[in-house]
């Protein structure tokens, strides 16, 4: 079970690599179309919109492998000098802190992705419905559920990393 929280983490960043390089993509089109306007060309309608949600949408499906390789942002003035086991009960505390904010996260996108969809909201330009982007992100942020508490269960010892799994060089902790 372990090993397919790590896997699907890590197809999700792919997928949020490629809602990437699509708005990349849009975006290039986006602004080529408008300095053409002369030309009979124009921009994309609602490009921004569409940015808006796509960035949120690969933000929530990149988060849970950034974790799991150990590529957030750490700072180690202080931890560096403290004793392993210190630094082991360190690790274990903020990760099970993030794993509550995790989940708090993920309840009140599903309780906005209610709201939004009972009150029927739309976007302005594309009137696509809200709650779409947040049922994309939902999808992340459960991901992000498991894969913080896959690697909780393994920092305690009751389940193991995937074989051959590496975390980030620079990642001490």
């Amino acid at each position: 079970m372990i090993g397919f929280i790590y896997r699907l983490s890590h197809w999700t960043a792919l997928v949020g690599g490629l809602v990437l390089v699509a708005l990349t993509l849009m975006v290039v089109a986006s602004v080529a179309g408008r300095a053409m306007i002369g030309l009979g060309l124009g921009p994309i309608p609602g490009d921004f919109e569409l940015v808006e949600v796509g960035v949120g949408i690969a933000v929530f499906f990149f988060l849970p492998w950034c974790y799991l390789k150990g590529g957030h942002a750490t700072v180690d003035l202080l931890y560096m000098h403290m004793p392993k086991w210190c630094q082991r009960g360190i690790v274990i505390i903020s990760d099970l802190l993030m794993l509550v904010v995790w989940l708090v996260l993920t309840w009140m996108l599903w309780q906005g992705m209610l709201e939004k969809k009972e009150y029927a909201e739309t976007t302005f330009i594309l009137q696509m419905p809200i709650w779409w982007a947040y049922a994309f992100s939902l999808v992340g942020a459960v991901i992000g559920c498991l894969s913080y508490f896959a690697k909780t269960l393994t920092l305690l010892g009751l389940a193991s990393e995937p074989e051959g799994w590496t975390v980030e060089a620079n990642a001490g902790h």
